[in-house]
């Protein structure tokens, strides 16, 4: 009788439950954080931000059953794996929710994420033909502009949005009334006095007191100092939660001072199905899914390293039929996340991480921890409590987690490029950080561009992407191997 592989182990219920619960709480803070920053950035009202942060839970525990569980022999690459929204997705998400904000621009995403998805699958089976184009200089570089692009979500949300009620400079009011009065006299007037033109508006300009506000600062210093001191002296599995702990503490805080209300908790149920297509039928843009397509080819080359070096992780030969069908779940998972309105998937790299510390290599935990979170997508006072934390207490925690993307960059780079002997990667990584760098620092760089191609340049990830792939080739040639992936993917777990 053949011993049963670690990974295929079935362990009992009690320990399945409590090692499937551990992988949650790992990634909990991560899953969550993406759904709150589109969900903003769409403008959409808060019951439907929790609805984005629901489906999100519920179908990052389906992708994980599909990946982890396996459905056929096309799906699922069968091995440990935790499966959520990937951050890659979010600097062009981003850009697509600030050009098309509220519920048609809602339908526009979730319309090119289900194209992308498709795409991805068809793509599947020849990603082993493109990873000699993403070497590790290449991966560490998107990767780090990735990580320094979401830090400007950070710090915003512990100082106050650049626009709405809480941007650096307001209207005076004495301004705006003497404005309302002059509009109120023209209209009183049968045309004698000019009418005030349509769309004329006062420019801000005096300091707003909501921006920066000292109590607002201090609540993101506790939570990031909370996050720091528990990473220090918590020891195993709650210094791998010290974000999600930092979270709590800095709920309760606001909670305590009166800043967080739970009126919207109350009145969310405790059950409710995630229906597709919350927001109406998908709109299909061509532009916005070739844009979409271009970060799933990012987000699978990543998962071919979290799959090889999981694979060495477990003792599991990754074949070439085994990693296809890891890469298509991802672009199933992603269509998922389309018609259930969430995001674009992939499999976590905490939680890859995660396997190595515990030693724990089967699979069935993976899926214990993907029943978890669907029974979480599936409790709506669960979205309700996230989306009513203020992001004063985001701030604190996303300077970390969003920090951590970028370290995890240079840690690629630091690890396995060769900057001594090959002065050509210094210039692929500083050009391509400087084009990622482009829509941060001069957001209006497109504005004599066709307005079609906006989605696909505004993304700094998409830019850097894009550099890095072409300098490597031409300075280094097609270069990168799948020893290369492996080796940066366990760089970046451990």
């Amino acid at each position: 009788m053949s011993e049963t592989h670690p990974v295929d182990e079935i362990l009992p219920a009690p320990k399945l439950f409590t090692l499937g619960l551990q992988h949650v709480l790992v990634m909990y803070a991560g899953a969550i954080a993406v759904p709150l920053i589109i969900g903003r950035v769409l403008k959409l009202e808060p019951q439907d931000v929790a609805f984005l942060i629901s489906a999100d839970l519920f179908v990052c525990g389906i992708v994980t059953l599909l990946q982890s569980l396996g459905a056929t022999q096309w799906f699922g690459i069968k091995l440990p794996v935790m499966m959520g929204v990937t951050f890659a997705a979010v600097g062009p998400m981003v850009s697509i929710g600030l050009a098309n904000p509220g519920t048609d621009g809602a339908r526009m995403l979730f319309g090119a994420i289900i194209g992308a998805g498709v795409v991805a699958m068809i793509l599947a089976p020849f990603m082993s033909k493109m990873l000699r184009f993403f070497p590790p200089v290449v991966t560490g570089t998107i990767i780090l502009v990735i990580g320094v692009t979401l830090m400007r979500i950070g710090i915003n949300w512990i100082f106050g949005l650049p626009v709405g009620p809480t941007a650096p400079k307001t209207v005076d009011p004495a301004y705006a009334d003497w404005l309302k009065q002059v509009g109120d006299l023209a209209a009183a007037s049968g045309g004698a006095i000019p009418e005030v033109p349509k769309g004329l508006a006062l420019a801000p300009g005096v300091d707003n007191p909501l921006y920066a506000a000292p109590g607002n600062i201090l609540i993101s210093f506790v939570v990031l100092a909370s996050i720091l001191i528990i990473a220090k002296y918590g020891k195993g599995f709650f210094a791998n939660i010290a974000v999600l702990l930092g979270i709590i503490i800095g709920g309760v805080l606001t909670a305590a001072l009166g800043h967080m209300h739970f009126d919207k908790v109350g009145n969310a149920g405790w059950f409710a199905l995630i229906s597709p297509f919350h927001f109406g039928t998908p709109i299909f843009d061509p532009v916005m899914i070739v844009t979409m397509v271009l970060v799933m080819i990012v987000v699978m080359i990543e998962s071919t390293g979290m799959f090889l070096a999981l694979g060495d992780m477990t003792g599991r030969k990754i074949t070439p039929d085994r990693l296809a069908a890891g890469l298509r779940t991802d672009g199933l998972g992603t269509v998922i996340g389309g018609v259930f309105n969430t995001f674009p998937y992939t499999s976590f790299s905490q939680n890859v991480g995660l396997v190595g510390v515990t030693g724990i290599k089967s699979r069935f935990v993976c899926v214990a921890g993907g029943a978890i979170m669907i029974v979480l997508g599936l409790v709506p006072k669960m979205g309700a409590l996230v989306e009513a934390l203020p992001t004063t207490v985001l701030g604190g925690a996303g300077l970390v987690m969003f920090g951590m993307v970028a370290a995890t960059g240079i840690r690629i780079l630091a690890g396995g490029v060769n900057f001594a002997g090959n002065r050509h990667n210094l210039f692929i990584v500083a050009v391509s950080l400087g084009f990622g760098m482009i829509p941060l620092v001069a957001p209006d760089f497109k504005m004599w561009m066709p307005h079609a191609i906006h989605p696909l340049i505004d993304s700094g990830i998409l830019l850097a992407t894009i550099s890095a792939v072409v300098l490597n080739a031409f300075f280094n040639g097609a270069s990168g191997t799948e020893d290369d992936l492996k080796h940066a993917a366990e760089v970046a777990d451990h």
